[in-house]
């Protein structure tokens, strides 16, 4: 993933965490998809059936009727071709966490089936984590002066531990994290009993945004349904350079993809 040119307005939000516990995964609550989503693939295909056929020409109009109706072609198509995908504004998806926040903050929860997103608590947990099967840590807050764990704090477990030090700040640039880490979390997913943490120090920024980032590149999942997603069962807080980042890659994936909206 290239950088991020537009420069980001620092955010002065917070989050303050809830009473503390740690709870499971819903089934039900596996990927909530956003209705606008299913509303646009429901009325394209409603407009394809209804689409007018252009009238056929009797066979007694030879060349002339088959010019004539190649001409009407660019018309049709033109009628229902729907507008490029357009991801949805700053304001909004600050709005978007912000009303829809989760009931309760806790140390670790699970967002995507054997993905769990975390904080510090949790990442030195080891006892839990064993209790829990993680197979493979994404320390996002990596660093001295940060959660300092490392491979070494986790040696002699049955895990796998990856380190990133980046800082909570709306002008870093976590972009450049994007791919590498949606790799490794999605080979860790496909390995046999796969069970993946994602942590920084509170887990609803840094951590957060990269998790989202997953949801995206390997779920197909736009911005929101990811937020959507992830906030079913933990409450998180992106702060704004990051959710500008996140703004950036949900276009360029609609541009590759060829995502469409009416």
């Amino acid at each position: 993933m290239g950088s991020i040119l537009e420069s980001a307005t620092p955010s002065t939000s917070s989050c303050v965490p809830h009473p503390i516990s740690v709870t499971g995964f819903s089934p039900h609550r596996n990927s909530i998809k956003c209705a606008e989503t299913d509303g646009w693939k429901l009325a394209a295909q409603i407009a394809c059936q209804k689409r007018p056929q252009p009238a056929l020409d009797t066979p007694s109009g030879g060349m002339n009727s088959l010019q004539k109706q190649d001409l009407r072609r660019p018309k049709i198509h033109g009628a229902v071709r729907a507008s490029p995908y357009s991801p949805p504004t700053l304001a909004s998806l600050q709005r978007l966490l912000w009303v829809r926040r989760a009931t309760m903050l806790n140390h670790i929860n699970e967002v995507w089936p054997n993905l769990f997103l975390g904080d510090a608590y949790a990442a030195r947990d080891k006892s839990q984590l064993i209790q829990m099967g993680i197979t493979h840590v994404v320390n996002v807050a990596a660093g001295k002066f940060q959660v300092d764990t490392g491979a070494k704090f986790y040696h002699g477990m049955p895990l796998e531990y990856y380190g990133i030090e980046a800082d909570d700040n709306p002008f870093f640039d976590l972009s450049v994290y994007f791919l590498p880490v949606a790799q490794y979390i999605r080979t860790a997913l496909n390995t046999p009993r796969g069970r993946v943490l994602v942590h920084c120090a509170m887990g609803v920024s840094r951590s957060a945004t990269l998790v989202l980032a997953f949801l995206m590149i390997y779920e197909n999942m736009t911005l929101v349904e990811a937020i959507q997603t992830v906030q079913a069962h933990r409450d998180i807080c992106p702060n704004s350079g990051f959710l500008r980042q996140l703004q950036v890659l949900d276009n360029r994936l609609g541009r590759e993809t060829g995502r469409l909206m009416t």
